[in-house]
């Protein structure tokens, strides 16, 4: 059995800013009701349901016009749930997909029509060992990429930033946009000249990859007001503000116990700190994710 992880807050601190039409939360998850989508029968984290229309429902109290739905490891290989949000909010979603290994044109064809623009690769692991089990390796990846290049879709890959010093090379080759989740899901105590870190931004400087300025609540477990993540934030937009896009990671599972949840109010008001102006905000919630995820011009 796993734990089950705790809701999100149920108060939200208000948006220090209006975001602007057509601003996307590019990083959450949905799951259930189980009854129709039911999770994963081995998985590292058991989440409370958290239907797509919840999901709408916090778009719309941070004032976001659009969303990127990924599916999460807790449904393995299932897109069901995720396919499912993108086709009752055609306008307002899109998604990122796991694909199976034996994942067929026909599969990849329908889900591009449900609004799929990628598909997630799970690389993450500390000290050698998976951090989270399901997701599928960059053996499927690698035998993907060349039907990935045809439809116009990337790869989003869950790694640590430190093991991109080995593995950057490898992924560079698949010939397909990467985006790299969370920062690379770096703790802050390893600084920015960590050399994973700075490889990161050399691939972001030379625009083969984007990422997520997201899960500042992953890189500093302490919480809020998350400012050692500053200089990490600082350094991706140096490296290449064209290839930078923010999400809540809503709805924060595999929190437990005690642990002190995220207030989603919070995490996008640090677009406030770190994006000070509006036509920065404009190209990292608007603009930039427009252009990866397919929407239509706001």
């Amino acid at each position: 059995m796993t734990r089950p992880c705790l809701p999100p807050q149920n108060t939200l601190t208000p948006p220090a800013f209006r975001a602007p039409a057509g601003a996307c939360d590019s990083h959450a998850h949905v799951f259930g009701p189980f009854a129709r989508f039911p999770l994963a029968e081995d998985r590292s984290y058991t989440p409370a349901e958290h239907p797509a229309n919840a999901f709408i429902g916090h778009l719309d109290a941070l004032g976001l016009t659009r969303g990127v739905l990924v599916t999460a490891s807790a449904s393995g290989s299932d897109n069901s749930v995720v396919l499912d949000a993108l086709r009752r909010y055609p306008a307002r979603l899109r998604g990122i997909a796991v694909p199976a290994a034996g994942t067929t044109d026909a599969e990849l064809d329908d889900w591009h029509d449900a609004g799929v623009r990628g598909v997630r690769i799970n690389l993450y692991q500390l000290g050698g060992h998976a951090v989270y089990r399901n997701g599928v390796g960059l053996d499927v990846l690698e035998a993907l990429a060349p039907r990935l290049a045809e439809r116009g879709w990337h790869a989003q890959i869950w790694i640590h930033a430190p093991d991109l010093v080995e593995l950057g090379p490898r992924l560079k080759a698949l010939g397909v946009p990467l985006v790299i989740d969370h920062m690379g899901r770096m703790a802050t105590s390893r600084g920015v000249d960590d050399p994973g870190f700075r490889a990161l931004c050399a691939l972001l400087a030379e625009g083969a990859a984007w990422t997520k300025i997201s899960g500042a609540d992953r890189l500093q477990p302490a919480g809020a007001p998350y400012r050692e993540v500053d200089p990490f934030v600082a350094a991706l937009l140096a490296a290449n503000p064209e290839q930078v896009v923010w999400g809540s990671d809503w709805p924060h599972i595999n929190y437990y116990e005690s642990a002190q949840v995220p207030d989603d109010g919070v995490l996008f008001n640090l677009l406030a700190r770190w994006l000070p102006d509006a036509a920065a905000r404009e190209r990292v919630l608007v603009s930039n994710p427009a252009r990866l995820y397919g929407f239509p011009a706001a």
